[in-house]
């Protein structure tokens, strides 16, 4: 699993989409198994990007509550 700290404190990890849920809501799980409830950035929702299962997302996760994300990022 990628993880890193970024200037802001976020952690940066890479995961797979496993669920759509409804309000652009994702449930993705990490290189470790660990599933997470993540949303769509703004800037992704701006410019139309579609996420299906199985794509790979990179997203930002804050150290104070590691069962939510923000994905920032498709890889593919």
């Amino acid at each position: 699993m990628q993880k890193h700290l970024d200037s802001e404190g976020h952690i940066e990890v890479e995961g797979a989409v496993r669920t759509v849920l409804r309000g652009t809501m994702f449930r993705v799980e990490l290189d470790n198994k660990h599933m997470v409830l993540a949303t769509v950035c703004g800037k992704m929702r701006k410019r139309f990007i579609r996420l299906s299962v199985g794509d790979r997302v990179r997203m930002e996760m804050s150290p104070y509550d590691l069962d939510r994300a923000r994905i920032t990022w498709r890889i593919g």
